[in-house]
């Protein structure tokens, strides 16, 4: 029996990834098995176990290729214009919030996943504090005015919190709370230090005749 092409074998797996991780965030982790993944990616069953020896090796197939992307909209976000404020929606992006959520409650019950878990979230969260700590620099605020590293914490806290009360039905406070954030995040990536007065180590600028 003449073996398919590597194109094919690239797109079958592909296929099987994305139909478990589209089943992760519409019904939960429980609902990934072989036969479901395959039915969803209009496969045969026994293909999943072709390409994934163990379910968790297709849990971490999916988190190993959600790792990827991360990185990708992260640079992305660094990027942009107003690079805070994009940090800010790439952390409170619910559908990345979801499939978050349904790998941590996965890790309970599979030590190998949340090693893997553990071992994506120190580099996405050392990765986010380099680029806010540039963005930050590049704005002249001091590590003392903001640090770097409760920015990165309290963006990432106050994402999740929203995102997973909406899936609750809860809303009250999120307006307001989205707002205030993004206020402040406004104020800190504002004009760079080219373009405005130095700010002092307390964030307070020079007046015109040189007093304080």
């Amino acid at each position: 029996m003449a073996s398919a092409p590597r194109s094919d074998l690239e797109d079958s797996r592909t296929r099987l990834i994305g139909a478990a991780e589209q089943l992760m965030r519409e019904e939960g982790y429980a609902a990934v098995t072989s036969r479901r993944v395959a039915s969803q990616a209009g496969l045969k069953p026994q293909l999943v176990h072709y390409y994934f020896r163990t379910m968790d090796d297709l849990f971490l197939a999916i988190l190993e290729r959600g790792a990827e992307e991360n990185r990708e909209r992260l640079a992305a976000a660094v990027s942009a214009a107003q690079p805070l404020q994009a940090l800010w929606d790439l952390s409170s992006d619910p559908q990345t919030a979801v499939i978050a959520a349904e790998f941590v409650a996965l890790a309970n019950h599979r030590k190998t996943i949340r090693a893997q878990i553990a071992r994506y979230a120190k580099e996405f969260r050392a990765m986010q504090i380099e680029a806010i700590t540039r963005i930050l620099h590049e704005h002249d605020i001091g590590h003392d005015v903001c640090p770097p590293e409760a920015l990165a914490v309290i963006m990432e806290a106050v994402a999740r919190v929203l995102v997973s009360e909406t899936c609750l039905g809860m809303s009250k406070g999120h307006a307001e709370t989205v707002a205030l954030v993004k206020r402040y995040l406004q104020q800190l990536g504002g004009p760079r230090r080219s373009q405005t007065p130095r700010k002092t180590l307390a964030g307070r600028r020079p007046t015109s005749n040189g007093r304080r």
